[in-house]
């Protein structure tokens, strides 16, 4: 689909050009609920990030900005000096929610309720992570569960969210296959490998899907990953050593 984010005609900076799902542009069911674009924390980095939630904030939507150099549009009958195009994607809620999950394990290491865990004065917007939809029923693959009374508290758990997150793995891969992509020339054009024949094994496209998934994980947890795989970790290929200066002449005192 595509659509603008469309604000009054002097408000040019607050619109953009974008390719997205339906159901991330669905009419707001009711005044307080329409689609929301907002900056949380980058699960990877921790830095801001710009996301969409939809209607009612049921579902989370990762957006990409394409941009080029000298581009405009026009929109109407004006101008969009910001040339970007947007592109929106579905993101699992549970990847930004484990940011916070691994941050509170660190922190106080015990059992709390989610909303006190996905909290953040820099991100006012996080706490509606908690509202996507199927969040509860799957915090469970990435947490160690109490209830007492009726209430739920919640604790990191390395060992199944690297189960969880061999299966995102898994699912990489065969949506790769599916789609007959290659990524052994990637693979080996990343980790510097070479003097091989290029060839699409199964350690490739795992080695690629890893890197993927790693996108959307702290470096630590993506390293845990790698080992959980069953994967080497390849170290770069050393730098050159710098070219030799000429050797400089010395004049000879008089």
């Amino acid at each position: 689909m595509h659509g603008t984010k469309q604000r009054p005609a002097d408000a040019h900076p607050g619109q953009w050009v974008l390719i997205a799902p339906e159901a991330a542009t669905d009419p707001p069911k009711t005044a307080d609920s329409e689609p929301l674009f907002t900056k949380l924390r980058n699960p990877s980095t921790g830095e801001a990030t710009l996301y969409l939630f939809n209607s009612g904030a049921q579902q989370l939507f990762e957006v990409k900005a394409f941009h080029e150099e000298y581009r405009s549009w026009f929109i109407g009958q004006t101008v969009q000096q910001d040339g970007r195009l947007l592109f929106v994607t579905p993101m699992d809620p549970l990847f930004l929610i484990l940011y916070y999950l691994i941050k509170a394990d660190k922190e106080q290491g015990k059992f709390q309720p989610l909303d006190q865990v996905v909290l953040d004065s820099e991100y006012p917007s996080c706490p509606l992570l908690l509202k996507c939809a199927d969040v509860k029923q799957y915090i469970q693959h990435v947490t160690e569960e109490k209830e007492i009374g009726s209430q739920k508290f919640h604790k990191y758990s390395q060992e199944k969210t690297l189960k969880w997150l061999k299966k995102k793995v898994n699912q990489t891969v065969k949506a790769l296959k599916s789609n007959n992509i290659s990524v052994g020339e990637r693979v080996h054009a990343a980790t510097f490998i070479s003097g091989k024949q290029i060839t699409d094994s199964k350690e490739d496209y795992v080695r690629y899907a890893h890197g993927l998934i790693s996108e959307y994980i702290p470096e630590d947890l993506s390293k845990e990953l790698l080992k959980y795989l069953g994967l080497p970790e390849l170290k770069s290929r050393a730098p050159e050593p710098p070219l030799k200066m000429p050797a400089q002449r010395h004049g000879k005192k008089k």
